[in-house]
């Protein structure tokens, strides 16, 4: 069932220093966990002590600063109402980090079985803090819950398993779940190779003892604008260190030596242990969220397959990492979407949220996704997610660049181009050194126009086709090589005579050129060696058909009558997706000889599988 969810625009509640000063009084403690060590925690209470009130807590390994108890944050929340309407909020280093005492572990594992207090990890904590707070806290009521984006919506997730009873509700949002399989630094076993790179540069220094971080923490110095030169011109992933990092960021030695998915990986995968999960669940994330859209999808799936009782909630916006929380979310890039989604989802979804399960304010009927869908523009609710009933239907990589629904009826051929590691296709057409806010909705044209780029292009559309779930690739292919990544793009082409734009884009001076614009909705990579297994990878014979299949995130977006839709197919993203030397090897042990040219075939039969619901 789908209906349409209203949202009106919204003034929010206008925080800065001197308000929260007015009505929150600061308080800093350290925090026994199970084994004794401290774990430092921000707290900030209501004045008004007129009713007891509900804790909201945030655990971060990225600061609580500012630290001590004359210096206040400028705003307190996940967003403004929240604020305004006074709930207990707290905010915490994790184990290792900052001011906190223990051992930092990134990604820390789940233990399943704990025999005594020596086994902690972020469900201990998380549930030690709490008891804490419930018994030590004045005029709380009681009732805690917890959310955090990104990393710390890794801490939110891996705190809701064996939740202590106070601990009620937790959002999720942009979790990290699993960093080899599609997280941050990985997708199918291919690195991200700027993110990954420039996050550890800064986060992954070790921080011995407990101490208060630098304001203003150093950054890395690429010494260019150019992120494609410099990765480029780094060359085989082992320079990193021979160059830049010195042995000095422990997690990256870790990925090097772990190219597979091995122990290393497989307990640092959140996703099995998403059991019995007591606390309500909602879980957000961004459709173009670069960084964690795997996980926030994954949060929810896993907690509905193996939670199957508790409330379970699924929030999506159009939003890049984290988006909801940082503007108003009326626009990526050149992309409108005429509303400021962001304030809508604060007042409409996550601020009810909160107040009903802390409060209990509202009649707690909430729909199970609360989802935005791109082309058409707005937020839809679903009793599923996947939407019930949707038909699945197959794009079929033709003969001349065309795009069907209908399978070839000749299924000899394919398409081949050349793949050059020393020429890879750039995943932006302009100048950045990392990954940029807007490229999963980049305009492709600058791509199809490569010669290492297969495009497939349908007819013009004669009426709406909305696509809402998973997309799965089926790719026939061969290579000259012994591996290959293969790279999966499915684009929306805007009519050839759309007007130019009235205003510029916001920010940038510029009229977006939208008559013609390929409109990237989603793009996925697969490390073809891990085409079966990313524990067990296996080279291609040169020459042979091999079946590569793999899914890419769940997408909701139309496809608008007058548009056309546009599968491209490549073999390099860069710097975005790091090199592959097209040679079946340890490939975080590759050397400037390794890298070669290779021919790549895609055969007829290759498809692209989509849900329909209209």
């Amino acid at each position: 069932m789908m209906r349409l969810l209203l949202l009106l625009p919204v003034a929010l509640f206008a925080q800065g220093e001197a308000t929260i000063r007015e009505m929150y009084t600061k308080y800093e403690y350290r925090i026994p966990a199970r084994d004794g060590k401290r774990l430092f925690t921000s707290v900030y209470v209501p004045k008004d002590q007129s009713q007891k009130w509900p804790i909201l807590m945030n655990r971060t390994p990225y600061s609580v600063a500012p630290y001590g108890v004359d210096q206040y944050k400028k705003d307190l929340g996940p967003n403004e109402e929240l604020a305004k309407d006074k709930y207990i909020f707290v905010y915490q280093d994790v184990r290792g980090r900052n001011m906190s005492e223990g051992e930092f572990i990134n990604m820390t594992p789940h233990k399943a079985v704990k025999r005594g207090p020596q086994d902690v990890d972020e469900s201990t904590d998380t549930y030690d803090t709490i008891e804490w707070l419930v018994k030590n806290l004045p005029n709380n009521n009681g009732k805690v819950c917890t959310y955090g984006i990104s990393y710390p919506g890794f801490y939110t997730a891996a705190g809701m398993i064996d939740a202590h009873p106070a601990h009620v509700c937790a959002s999720p949002q942009a979790p990290i779940t699993d960093w080899f399989a599609g997280d941050d630094f990985h997708r199918n076993g291919a690195l991200y190779l700027p993110h990954g790179f420039n996050f550890l540069a800064g986060f992954g220094k070790p921080r011995p003892e407990p101490v208060v971080p630098p304001k203003d923490r150093p950054k890395f110095e690429h010494g260019t604008p150019d992120g494609y030169r410099f990765f480029l011109q780094m060359g085989p992933l082992y320079n990193a260190n021979e160059r830049y990092f010195k042995n000095t960021v422990a997690f990256w030695n870790d990925m090097m030596k772990h190219d597979t998915y091995d122990e290393f990986w497989q307990s640092r995968n959140l996703r099995p242990h998403l059991k019995a999960v007591k606390p309500a669940v909602m879980t957000v994330g961004g459709w173009f969220d670069a960084e964690n859209l795997y996980g926030a999808l994954q949060v929810f799936k896993n907690v509905a397959k193996q939670s199957e009782a508790t409330t379970n909630l699924l929030v999506m916006g159009p939003w890049r990492h984290g988006q909801w929380a940082r503007d108003d979310g009326d626009h990526l890039g050149f992309i409108q979407f005429d509303a400021k989604t962001s304030k809508d989802y604060a007042k409409k979804i996550e601020t009810p949220f909160f107040a009903y399960y802390l409060k209990g304010k509202g009649d707690g009927k909430f729909a199970k996704a609360q989802v935005f869908e791109t082309g058409t523009n707005q937020w839809r609710q679903f009793d599923s997610w996947p939407p019930a009933g949707a038909q699945t239907r197959s794009l079929f990589l033709q003969a001349n660049g065309k795009l069907s629904w209908t399978a070839p009826a000749d299924t000899q051929g394919g398409d081949e181009f050349t793949s050059d590691p020393a020429r890879p296709v750039p995943v932006i057409n302009d100048v950045a050194i990392g990954m940029t806010r807007e490229h999963m909705v980049d305009d492709q044209r600058f791509a199809a126009a490569r010669p290492d780029v297969l495009v497939y292009e349908s007819d013009v559309l004669e009426e709406d086709v909305t696509v809402a779930g998973p997309v799965l690739n089926s790719l026939l292919v061969s290579t000259t090589g012994t591996d290959a990544d293969w790279i999966v793009k499915l684009i929306d082409v805007f009519p050839d005579d759309l007007p130019e734009p009235e205003e510029e884009e916001k920010g940038t001076g510029r009229k977006p050129p939208m008559a013609g614009f390929q409109m990237l909705v989603r793009g996925e990579v697969m490390r073809g060696k891990f085409r079966n297994s990313l524990a067990r990878p296996e080279p291609f014979v040169p020459g042979q058909a091999t079946k590569v299949e793999y899914g890419m995130n769940d997408v909701f977006h139309t496809f608008r009558r007058g548009h056309r839709m546009m599968i491209q197919v490549q073999s390099s993203w860069f710097p975005l997706v790091d090199r592959n030397p097209q040679k079946f090897m340890n490939i975080n042990e590759a050397r400037e000889a390794d890298f070669q040219k290779a021919v790549h075939r895609v055969l007829r039969g290759s498809k692209v599988t989509v849900q329909v619901v209209r």
